[in-house]
C-alpha cells in the first residue's frame, strides 16, 4: 500500500465523495481547467466556479503527479471562500483546502480546515475523509478510524473502501485490506467513475498485492490500471517493480523510464538506479541517483514533501548518513506515522546508532504491520545489536511475506539470514 494517505485524500475529494461524472475524465482536466477559468473571469463573485476550478487543478495533479497544481488548487479554494461561500459551499472549499494541505504535508492545517468545514456543514463526508487522512499521516490511527467510521454508511464509490484497506494493512490485517481494496475497485467500476480514478484504485490494489507477495495478481492489477488510463505513471512504476521482483530488470528499467517520462518522482529514479546497479551498469545508476537528489531539492515544496523519500534513499545506499537522520527527524516533526519511524530507524542504523534505531523501529512495528520492508529493517537492526534470534525472526518474516520485496535488499536479507542460520547451526550441540 502507499506509505501514507495523501493520495487517498485526492481520491475522496474528486471521485469517491462526489457524484460520478461530476469531474473530468482522464485526459480532460486541461479542458475543464480552461472552462472554469473562463467562468471565474466572467463571474468573479461565484464561489462554486472557483471550487470547481480547484477540483480541476487537483484532477490534473492526480493525472500528472505535478505538485505545482496543489498551489493553484489552494488559491482557487481560497478565492471561493473570499467570494462569500457559505454553508455547504464553504464546507466543500474548506475540506478541499484540507486535502491540499495533506499533499503539502501540512497535516495540522489539514485537520484545522476539516474541522472548520464540519463547523460550516456538520456531517460533511469529504471533511471527515480529510480529517481521517490527516490523522493517519500523524500516526493517530484510532482517530483516523473514528473519522472513517462516519463514512461507513455511504455506498458505492462514496464508501471509504481504500481508506479502510490502508488502515487494515497497517494494523496487520492484509486479507481484510485486500477485501476492502477489491471493494473499492468494484465500486468505482460499477459507478462509472472516471478513468483516472479507476486506474488509481487498481494501482492501489496492485501495490497491496505486491506487498503481500502476490506478484502475478499485482501485475494484473497494474495492467488493469493502464488499460483504464494509458500512461498512468504510478501503474507503470508498479508494473516495473513487479518485473524487477520477477528477475526481469530490463523490463523493469523500461517501465520506470515510462513513469519518469510522465513525472520525475525521486522514488522512480531511485528504483531505476537500483535496477541498473543490479545489472552492473554503475555509471547509468549513478546518474539516476544524482537525479533523486536533484528532484528532492528542486523547489521549496519538493524539499518538504520528499524528505522521507530522500532520507530512505540515503540510508538504502549508505550515503550521507547524518543527513538521512536529519531529514527523517525533520519529517517526524510533522508526520509521526509508522513509516516515518521506520525510515528514521533505518537511517539511525546506517549512521552507526543501532540502539536508537531499535527504539524508533519499535514505534514502526507497534501496530503489527506485516510489511517486508519493516521486517527487513528490524532484522538488520537486531543483527547489528548482536541479537541473532530476533534478527533471524524478522528476516525470515520479511522473506515469507514477499521473497522479492526489493530489487537489492531481498538478496541481502537472504544472505544475512543464511549467515545467521549457519552460525546457529554451528553452535547447536
Amino acid at each position: 500500500m502507499p506509505r501514507g494517505a495523501a493520495l487517498a485524500a485526492w481520491a475522496a475529494l474528486l471521485a469517491a465523495l462526489l457524484a460520478p461524472g461530476a469531474l473530468a475524465r482522464a485526459g480532460e482536466a486541461d479542458d475543464v481547467i480552461r472552462f472554469h477559468q473562463a467562468r471565474v473571469a466572467r463571474d468573479p463573485d461565484d464561489p462554486s466556479s472557483y471550487t470547481r476550478l480547484g477540483h480541476a487543478y487537483v484532477q490534473k495533479a492526480r493525472e500528472s503527479g505535478d505538485v505545482t497544481y496543489y498551489g493553484l488548487a489552494e488559491a482557487a479554494y481560497r478565492k471561493a471562500l473570499d467570494a462569500g461561500a457559505r454553508g455547504p459551499a464553504a464546507s466543500a472549499a474548506l475540506a478541499a483546502l484540507g486535502a491540499v494541505a495533506i499533499a503539502q504535508h501540512r497535516f495540522a492545517d489539514a485537520i484545522a480546515h476539516a474541522e472548520r468545514a464540519l463547523g460550516a456543514e456538520p456531517g460533511d463526508a469529504t471533511a471527515y475523509a480529510v480529517l481521517g487522512d490527516a490523522h493517519v499521516e500523524i500516526g493517530e490511527y484510532d482517530k483516523a478510524a473514528a473519522a472513517y467510521a462516519r463514512l461507513a454508511p455511504l455506498r458505492g464509490p462514496r464508501h471509504p473502501h481504500a481508506r479502510l484497506a490502508y488502515l487494515a494493512f497497517v494494523r496487520g490485517e492484509p486479507d481484510e485490506a485486500l477485501r476492502a481494496m477489491r471493494g473499492a475497485v468494484a465500486a468505482a467500476r460499477a459507478a462509472g467513475a472516471g478513468r483516472e480514478h479507476r486506474a488509481w484504485n487498481a494501482t492501489q490494489l496492485g501495490a497491496l498485492l505486491f506487498d503481500t507477495g502476490a506478484l502475478a495478481a499485482a501485475a494484473d492489477a497494474y495492467r488493469d490500471a493502464l488499460a483504464a488510463f494509458p500512461g498512468y505513471h504510478a501503474a507503470h512504476a508498479g508494473l516495473a517493480r513487479v518485473e524487477a521482483a520477477r528477475g526481469r530488470p530490463e523490463a523493469a528499467i523500461a517501465g520506470y523510464r515510462r513513469a519518469l517520462a510522465v513525472i520525475p518522482l525521486p522514488q522512480y529514479a531511485a528504483a531505476l538506479g537500483d535496477c541498473l546497479a543490479r545489472l552492473g551498469r554503475a555509471d547509468e545508476a549513478r546518474r539516476q541517483y544524482e537525479l533523486v537528489e536533484y528532484i528532492g531539492r528542486l523547489g521549496a515544496l519538493n524539499q518538504v514533501i520528499h524528505n522521507r523519500e530522500l532520507a530512505l534513499f540515503y540510508a538504502d545506499h549508505d550515503v550521507k548518513p547524518a543527513e538521512a537522520v536529519a531529514l527523517a527527524r525533520k519529517e517526524l516533526e510533522v508526520r509521526r506515522d509508522i513509516y516515518t519511524y521506520d525510515v528514521l530507524a533505518w537511517a539511525l542504523l546506517k549512521a552507526g546508532r543501532p540502539a536508537e534505531a531499535l527504539a524508533a523501529m519499535q514505534q514502526a512495528l507497534r501496530l503489527g504491520t506485516r510489511d517486508a520492508r519493516l521486517a527487513f529493517h528490524a532484522g538488520m537492526i537486531h543483527h547489528a545489536l548482536g541479537d541473532a534470534p530476533r534478527a533471524r525472526e524478522h528476516l525470515a518474516r520479511a522473506l515469507a511475506i514477499n521473497p522479492e520485496f526489493h530489487v537489492l535488499h531481498a538478496d541481502r536479507a537472504r544472505r544475512t539470514l543464511a549467515t545467521l542460520q549457519g552460525a546457529a547451526g554451528r553452535r547447536a550441540p
